[in-house]
């Protein structure tokens, strides 16, 4: 599997991820990797950002909301095509694009900060990202990203482990110099942090002032009629 492959396979399931997250369906998201991700973000408010991997632009919307300038790609052209119409309908000046996350179509030294959530565990050839990351940075600049634990590894990752078993996420941070192992390290304590916190103090983040929970009976009848169809014939 290389990233074009990914890009395939995420633009065909595209449609569905964006009409279940958009309505409330990606929990995970919601009540725990992005509110952490916030969490230990640095201030971005006037400087340039770029969010690798964006898909319907939920997260890079909320960069956009603390003041950043912001570009965002995602390989997947049906998640730009939603990211494009949500920001004419509601602009907030981010510009989207259609791109591989091993291959930015910006200048060397372009940006401030870059971000990746939970994007950059689905790129196989993690060297070039963060080669690609690194390089569109300017100097001082930083990279945070959030990936799944490894114990959660799926099979078709298994040729990311090398012959003495070491996993992908750890061979992530093998790849990224000092100060980006730094805020990985952050990342994680971050999150797990979250995983402490109670339910309705996530809820109450500024991040998401509308919050509600979702009662479980109510989940099948919240999703759209073409999600549940699209989700059915997976």
């Amino acid at each position: 599997m290389d990233h074009e492959e990914v890009g395939r396979l995420w633009n065909a399931n595209a449609d569905v991820w964006t009409q279940l997250a958009r309505a409330g369906y990606d929990v995970y998201r919601d009540y725990l990797n992005t509110p952490a991700f916030f969490a230990m973000l640095p201030e971005v408010a006037g400087l340039s950002g770029l969010d690798i991997g964006c898909g319907e632009g939920h997260n890079t919307r909320l960069l956009a909301r603390r003041g950043a300038r912001v570009a965002a790609i995602d390989i997947a052209e049906s998640f730009i095509a939603h990211a494009r119409e949500t920001e004419t309908r509601e602009p907030l000046g981010i510009d989207y694009r259609v791109a591989s996350a091993v291959d930015l179509p910006f200048a060397e030294a372009t940006y401030d900060f870059a971000t990746g959530f939970m994007s950059v565990m689905d790129v196989p050839e993690t060297d070039r990202v963060l080669a690609e990351a690194c390089r569109v940075l300017k100097p001082g600049g930083f990279l945070q990203f959030s990936i799944a634990h490894p114990c959660y590894d799926t099979p078709h990752r298994r040729n990311l482990r090398d012959e003495n078993g070491t996993t992908y996420a750890i061979e992530v941070g093998r790849l990224l110099p000092e100060y980006q192992r730094q805020n990985r390290r952050v990342a994680l304590q971050g999150c797990a942090a979250a995983r402490e916190a109670r339910l309705e103090e996530v809820q109450d983040s500024p991040l998401y002032p509308d919050a509600q929970p979702v009662a479980e009976s109510s989940r099948r009848d919240r999703v759209p009629a073409g999600a549940r169809r699209g989700a059915a014939a997976q």
